[in-house]
């Protein structure tokens, strides 16, 4: 059975939207900038931020995505194996991301006044400088089956739109809640939104380690 078989769209949009969201959760330097434009400069100008930020991980998606089909029949072997490393892969992630600190990220606020496409070329470049991001999608990847080696380029597609999807899911939310309660946020919020991020990526990645151990295939 090939991998398209395995797979249906319906799946591959869950697995996506799900990828789209633990990327752009966690509240690193792009995510405080975010925060910081929606608190200061309204709503929209917070939710272009994570637009150009989506976009920035897209590209790295697409890179980890289209090196790791290179792989295709270690990745059909070693499904098993993947999911596992992928799960230790998240789970290091999760703690890294529990005991940071994104408060300290948080810069002053200046006068200086810019236009959309300013703010959106800044949180571009802001997030493209952090390469690093590959290894976490390397992670998601494996853990999720995600790489998709022999398949129609729609179906790909499909895929990484899905993983853009849930993104902007994500910013579109954060934003509108923080846009919400603005006169009431404190910094302390930052920290406090990325320990609840980081503990529900380390009971998720605990979570699908025992089961890939206990049962021996992905729940996905």
């Amino acid at each position: 059975m090939n991998w398209i078989e395995q797979v249906t769209v319906l799946e591959l949009l869950v697995k996506g939207v799900i990828i789209g969201v633990v990327v752009s959760a966690p509240m690193g330097p792009v995510g405080v900038l975010c925060l910081q434009r929606t608190l200061n400069k309204g709503r929209w100008v917070g939710f272009i931020t994570g637009l150009a930020a989506s976009l920035s991980d897209i590209t790295y998606a697409l890179l980890t995505g289209y090196g790791m089909s290179f792989m295709d029949d270690f990745l059909a072997k070693n499904q098993t194996l993947l999911q596992i490393i992928g799960s230790i892969m998240l789970l290091a992630f999760g703690i890294y991301t529990f005991r940071s600190n994104p408060v300290q990220s948080v810069r002053p606020v200046t006068v200086k006044k810019g236009g959309m496409l300013s703010y959106f070329i800044s949180a571009f470049f802001v997030t493209l400088s952090n390469p690093l991001i590959i290894f976490l999608f390397i992670g998601l990847f494996a853990r999720f089956s995600f790489v998709m080696p022999g398949s129609p380029i729609g179906f790909q597609l499909e895929g990484y739109a899905a993983i853009l999807l849930g993104a902007e899911l994500w910013w579109f939310g954060l934003t509108y809640a923080v846009n919400k309660v603005r006169k009431n946020f404190k910094v302390r919020g930052i920290w406090v939104l990325n320990r609840i991020i980081g503990s529900l990526v380390i009971l998720g990645s605990v979570a699908s380690f025992v089961y890939t151990i206990v049962l021996g295939n992905s729940i996905y």
